[in-house]
């Protein structure tokens, strides 16, 4: 497998590694021949994982282009999160008491290089936090009242490690670059309850009231106890062997901290965190598509030096996607170049990275619904009354946001839309995915890969009824049976 050092700037980078060939983040993210390598591992010691930084991206697409990557977004996002440091450290108390036991110090700073800590002594703390968040360089801050607790954990860069620590770090990354298997998180298996998490006042929620309502009963006659949470209940996920989010999804919302906490303590869950990172950004989507050769509309990935490009390949109008727009929330449509180069540009102040489109109108969009690689529903979304989109925020009237809707059944569907559906599911993985699909001149093109797809009452389930709702439930049943979490 060839190896590849990811960094912002390569030519201060010290680290030597034999087969490992070290690069920058910009051509990685921007040059092509990268994204047709195949058989690669990626080891991401960018400077910054902040949410849409260039560290961020380079571990998104490193994914997207099925490369492994260390760390991948999920570790990064986890340090972002203090509710789950929290949960690791109660989770890794025992060893924290005893390896920092003689210290009498009331703060102390942990350093971990690749796993690793200057000090034999702290050789199985460094190697569980390395364990459960798989970042290169890290650093955790403790602090003592009438025990050790995690003050904070954050990733650092390598002008931050002191001179002292460096000889060290050196040897650690050799030992480290030349290994073949790296360490990965174990995860727990859990039993029988099952979670609804909704959350009040949700822009766009994924299900209407009926539909939770009808989740609900059915799931009390599959032998499930069922309790809807919200986004304040997440100290108490703990005590359910099953969740199902309900909530709109976002990189930076509570659902992902529900799902990634159900994750790490072996809860069964509908969607899984990795379907949030992948199908919240439409960075890491339109790079994965595009090397599974999956048809979509011409899409360009804009960063600040192919600004002027884009339109050649786009045409005018163009589409434009903040790289985690949901619910059409996010997504603009330039009719000009003037129109192109303003958005564009306010676009690229929030993100290093945004989705360009060429504009693809037609009168409905296909939405399959894919559960665990099947085809669950099928529906037809019209476009809102005098709208280029099936949702229109800005409308008036609260019944011109949405469009009209059809729901069919499966075999009813043309089978050029339903292979490119199942398709397409299979990129992101297992869970619960709605693929939209447009045909322009009799030709299919996937437009979103969506986690977290509507199940309403009265349009998805028109067709099919209860069994839309049983095959959810059946779903995570079957997870919590056969221990697949």
């Amino acid at each position: 497998m060839n190896k590849y050092i990811v960094v912002n700037h390569p030519e201060k980078w010290e680290v030597l590694a034999e087969n490992v060939e070290i690069i920058s983040a910009q051509a990685y993210l921007t040059n092509p021949e990268y994204s047709r390598l195949k058989k690669v591992r990626i080891f991401n010691l960018c400077k910054d994982y902040s949410y849409q930084s260039k560290g961020y991206y380079v571990s998104l697409l490193a994914e997207a282009r099925g490369h492994m990557a260390i760390p991948t977004v999920k570790n990064i996002v986890d340090l972002r999160e203090p509710k789950l440091v929290k949960i690791v450290s109660e989770e890794f108390e025992d060893v924290i008491q005893k390896s920092l036991k003689n210290i009498k110090a009331p703060e102390f700073t942990l350093s971990i290089y690749f796993g690793q800590n200057v000090a034999q002594k702290y050789k199985e703390l460094s190697a569980m936090f390395y364990r459960h968040f798989q970042i290169p360089f890290l650093r955790v801050n403790f602090v003592r009242t009438n025990k050790w607790s995690i003050k904070n954990i954050k990733a650092i860069s390598e002008a931050e490690i002191p001179e002292d620590h460096k000889e060290s770090m050196y040897q650690f990354a050799s030992q480290y670059f030349s290994k073949k298997r790296y360490d990965t998180p174990r995860q727990n298996i859990a039993e029988y309850d099952l979670a609804i998490l909704v959350k009040q006042g949700d822009p766009a929620p994924p299900s209407n009231a009926k539909a939770l309502k009808r989740f609900t009963e059915l799931a009390e006659k599959m032998d499930f106890y069922v309790e809807t949470v919200t986004p304040r209940d997440l100290s108490r996920l703990s005590a359910f062997d099953a969740l199902f989010i309900r909530q709109s999804t976002e990189v930076n919302n509570e659902a992902y901290a529900f799902a990634r906490k159900a994750q790490q303590e072996g809860i069964a869950l509908v969607d899984y965190p990795d379907a949030i990172l992948k199908c919240c950004n439409k960075v890491f989507m339109a790079e994965a598509l595009e090397n599974a050769g999956i048809a979509t509309p011409k899409t360009v990935i804009v960063h600040k030096n192919n600004t002027h490009q884009v339109l050649e390949i786009t045409g005018l109008p163009v589409v434009l996607k903040s790289p985690d727009s949901t619910f059409s929330f996010g997504v603009k449509k330039a009719g000009t170049e003037e129109e192109y180069k303003e958005l564009v540009q306010q676009m690229l102040k929030k993100s290093d990275l945004v989705i360009a489109q060429e504009f693809s109108p037609s009168d409905y969009d296909w939405r399959i619904g894919i559960l665990d690689n099947k085809p669950l529903f099928a529906c037809r979304y019209y476009m809102a009354k005098g709208h280029w989109q099936i949702y229109n925020w800005d409308a008036e009237k609260k019944d011109d946001q949405d469009g009209n809707a059809d729901c069919l059944p499966i075999e009813k569907v043309p089978p050029k839309i339903l292979e490119m559906a199942l398709k397409s599911a299979k990129l992101m993985g297992k869970g619960l995915y709605g693929i939209d699909i447009k045909e322009v001149n009799k030709r299919p093109m996937v437009i979103e890969i969506n986690d977290n797809p509507n199940i309403d009452f009265g349009v998805e389930d028109a067709y099919y009824g209860d069994q839309v709702y049983i095959e959810i439930l059946s779903a995570l049943k079957n997870r919590l049976k056969k221990g697949e979490i």
